[in-house]
């Protein structure tokens, strides 16, 4: 064999298998757990597909919600799963580069920890972190509600609290956070989201007045194509959807609850193609 021949079968050893992993990072299902203020739930996520490969898995988020208690209750997800591959976690707060900047329904403890830090020590698992609403964003803009909107899509979960999602033309604008919009002087957050609609007793048409007053000011300050509504409402659209008045078109999460998982779980599969492409002969 010549040495050029020597060369070229040396290129394509070293080519092959950074095709295969890339192939196998499109076809293996990988694991989102979205941590939430009342539950932290999981699945394993198909995410060509952007759909889950088993039934959700959820336990209570524990109560003081501090970061050693909840990665314990994350590291019995994933044990149920018997997963030890890659995993994209939720959380309800801000994160920058795996670091939690806010925790409104969470412990203060969390602020300025690092998630995946705190998972790789305690589980090793390799994981990757993003605000909530932000996956639920990927999510339904990659196979839900808002797939091939042009424009400013706007999510909104209605949960424990209130998350929101921004994707501009298919982009994240990421931990825009607009749930905590001051409305009426206090937090829009403890006015609208459903854990306050329960914790009242108030029935879907009382609720509606304050959720409406919120769109509105959500619609004054961005001017949305869509809005998507998601989160634990999405359960039971018909009690509400009826009742909501907007200028942009309004849509249910074609994923419903499931969105934050399928989000996730998407960030952990682009998150290890940009390693594989860094890791990959020039």
């Amino acid at each position: 064999m010549s040495e050029a021949d020597r060369r070229t079968t040396t290129r394509r050893d070293d080519v092959a298998p950074t095709i295969l992993a890339r192939r196998t990072l499109l076809t293996v299902a990988i694991l989102g757990i979205d941590v939430g203020g009342s539950g932290i739930k999981g699945a394993l996520v198909d995410v060509r597909r952007g759909a889950t490969t088993t039934e959700r898995f959820r336990l209570k988020t524990p109560k003081p919600a501090t970061p050693e208690r909840v990665i314990d209750v994350i590291g019995e997800v994933a044990a149920h799963f018997a997963h030890k591959g890659p995993v994209g976690i939720t959380f309800p707060g801000v994160v920058r580069d795996g670091v939690v900047e806010t925790a409104a329904n969470m412990h203060k403890s969390w602020i300025g920890k690092n998630l995946p830090d705190l998972v790789k020590d305690k589980l090793a698992l390799d994981a990757v972190a993003l605000n909530d609403a932000d996956a639920a964003a990927i999510a339904e803009s990659a196979h839900g509600a808002a797939k091939g909107v042009a424009g400013l899509v706007v999510l909104l979960t209605f949960g424990t609290g209130v998350g929101s999602g921004m994707v501009v033309d298919g982009r994240l604008v990421p931990n825009t956070e607009i749930g905590h919009l001051e409305l009426n002087g206090k937090d829009a957050e403890r006015q609208v989201a459903e854990g306050v609609r329960e914790a009242n007793g108030w029935s879907w048409k009382k609720w509606s007045k304050a959720a409406n007053d919120y769109l509105a000011l959500v619609e004054s300050l961005f001017w949305p194509d869509l809005i998507v509504i998601g989160g634990g409402v999405a359960k039971n659209p018909n009690d509400w959807l009826p009742l909501l008045k907007t200028r942009a078109e309004l849509r249910v999460a074609a994923l419903g609850n499931e969105a934050g998982i399928v989000g996730a779980a998407k960030a952990a599969q682009r998150a290890q193609a940009r390693t594989a492409r860094t890791a990959s002969p020039t």
